[in-house]
């Protein structure tokens, strides 16, 4: 059957008909920012306290965007008589995102927690070099990074929360139970006699109690 002349010009103006009474969906970007949902693949965030320069999201990174440059250290001994230790310090941190396709290995392999998403992504450059970003403006994206979900009812508490939250009670026994005050002792209790004088006879410890003596003749002397 030979299609009716002008039917695709009718079906197309049905569409423009239906949808000119319905509310109009579109967002005034950037006056009204988007709602985006809470795991969001914007950008990463580094949280440098926890880099331990291990290199493993480097070596995993299948695009090779992570370029990360460190040196050692040598950490004197906690302790008198201790050993000293040596320890990788961060130098760089950078990311290309032109090269980055946002899998997220380098967040899942990380194992001191040192990388982030964010739901940032307003960072367009007009030149692609500056794609790379730097340890500084990384640590600036964690500011961005939401809040974990909250932990279901019956869930168990996190390790290191719970950790933590000993640790922190330990700090706090210890704090209180050195601002008490020391009791003072009672006037006169338990105070060492004075250089050079002689205790009265009868009042040592060990003593027995005196009597006066006594005349043969049974009168006392």
């Amino acid at each position: 059957m030979a299609p009716i002349p002008g039917s695709g010009l009718a079906k197309g103006l049905a569409v423009t008909l239906r949808t000119m009474t319905k509310k109009t969906v579109t967002a005034q970007y950037p006056d009204a920012q988007p709602e985006l949902p809470p795991r969001t693949r914007g950008v990463i965030g580094l949280f440098e306290e926890n880099c331990t320069v291990c290199m493993l999201c480097a070596r995993e990174c299948p695009d090779w965007c992570i370029y990360i440059d460190s040196h050692k250290e040598t950490v004197p001994p906690a302790a008198p008589g201790g050993r000293e230790r040596s320890r990788n310090v961060l130098d760089r941190f950078a990311i290309d995102f032109a090269l980055c396709m946002y899998c997220g290995i380098c967040i899942e392999v990380c194992p001191f927690d040192a990388l982030f998403w964010s739901p940032e992504f307003e960072y367009a450059e007009t030149d692609i070099h500056e794609l790379t970003h730097e340890r500084d403006k990384l640590r600036d994206w964690m500011w961005t990074v939401p809040a974990p979900p909250a932990l279901d009812p019956g869930a168990e508490e996190p390790k290191e929360i719970a950790a933590a939250r000993k640790s922190a009670e330990k700090s706090a026994e210890k704090l209180a139970a050195a601002a008490q005050p020391e009791p003072t002792p009672e006037p006169g209790a338990g105070a060492a006699p004075e250089p050079g004088a002689e205790a009265a006879p009868g009042t040592g410890p060990g003593s027995a109690p005196q009597t006066k003596p006594t005349d043969p003749q049974g009168g006392e002397s």
